[in-house]
């Protein structure tokens, strides 16, 4: 009975320390994914659904200390019906329709509210957080030896093709810093120290679509930051809305390899590789090969769910085949080419409004 009274308590503690990093934590949710909408409705139908499933979480957003929203002109009406929906106020930010996805991030924070907020957390408009989602988030900030930012989960949906794509496009690399830790991190779900994110940021790269939380993930390991792992933290993120923009976003996401390759050489290779950083197609290629290795070897690993046998051949068919787009784009990038990048870098969005439930 002792015991159990004990372990009751402790519980309690761990809890209100967590209530306590929730109310002076804040939540930025950016919606440059729902820019493809038809119309403001259908945005402001997205937004609905994902607050309401939001406020369905184990940690209520209640809780926070603040809820920040970017967006490219939500009229008052449309921001009223929101709050009501969250039950609590909401800081709408409205930004120029030009601002890119990661811009909107650092915006976002800029309206925190620092005098009130030590921490951060990030999600996106088109990412589906499971019910535990913000809970396992910030805990490891209320833990004695609590780490500065933590990284959650993203994947797919389950199945043979979401495994597929989520060991292509959502690896997560151990970080030699900390056996609980990762190299690289996702801006749809992760949390910093708000001193953390405002020493660091995202930094502008131009020409580049996706690519800009690896190379922050770089800059922290190259700093001995730690980012904890906690796979717990799972977002599941949409795929495009339809098959020609899943074939535009493999193409972009092949494209971003070519810059990405630089710090990926700088951080990895040794210096007599370090030339693979300026060699045009060659160094993106080797990048593009080491991935398909690496997704195939991460299928029914990293959380993911379990294929075998005829499922496991065609997750892996599936891997290769999207590895090839994507190492077409590669291609074309490396040879100085910006092929069906441009409207992607004027900010013109693909679209994931279906099935957002």
């Amino acid at each position: 009975m002792k015991m159990e009274s004990e372990g009751h308590s402790v519980r309690e503690v761990r809890r209100q320390g967590l209530i306590d990093i929730a109310a002076n934590t804040a939540l930025v949710l950016e919606t440059n994914n729902l820019r493809a909408a038809k119309n403001v409705e259908q945005i402001v139908t997205s937004l609905k659904r994902l607050i309401v499933r939001l406020t369905k979480q184990s940690l209520s957003p209640l809780s926070l200390a603040q809820w920040v929203i970017t967006h490219d002109g939500l009229d008052q009406a449309a921001q009223q019906m929101l709050c009501e929906i969250a039950g609590r106020k909401l800081d709408f930010v409205e930004i120029d329709p030009r601002t890119g996805y990661y811009a909107a991030k650092n915006i976002g924070f800029d309206h925190v509210d620092h005098l009130h907020c030590q921490y951060v957390a990030f999600a996106d408009a088109d990412c589906l957080p499971c019910a535990d989602w913000l809970e396992q988030l910030l805990s490891p900030f209320a833990e004695m030896e609590a780490p500065v930012a933590v990284a959650g989960r993203t994947s797919y949906a389950p199945s043979i093709i979401g495994s597929a794509l989520t060991s292509i496009d959502f690896m997560y690399f151990p970080s030699p810093l900390d056996e609980n830790a990762t190299r690289n991190f996702y801006a749809n779900n992760v949390a910093f120290r708000y001193d953390t994110f405002k020493q660091h940021s995202y930094q502008p790269l131009d020409g580049v679509y996706r690519a800009h939380c690896q190379v922050m993930g770089l800059r922290l390991q190259a700093e001995g930051i730690v980012v904890r792992y906690v796979p717990r933290a799972h977002t599941v993120h949409r795929v495009p809305d339809t098959l020609g923009e899943v074939f535009k976003l493999r193409w972009l996401r092949g494209g971003d390899s070519v810059d990405l390759t630089p710090y990926l050489v700088r951080a990895y290779m040794p210096a007599w590789l370090q030339w693979l950083g300026r060699s045009g197609p060659i160094g993106p290629l080797c990048v593009m090969i080491s991935r398909l290795g690496y997704s195939v070897a991460a299928l029914n690993h990293q959380d993911l769910p379990t294929v075998r046998g005829l499922k496991l051949l065609a997750a892996i068919t599936v891997v290769f085949a999207v590895s090839l787009l994507d190492t077409a784009g590669a291609v074309v990038r490396g040879c100085g080419l910006s092929i069906g990048r441009a409207s992607a870098l004027r900010n013109e969005a693909l679209s994931y409004h279906r099935n957002l439930d």
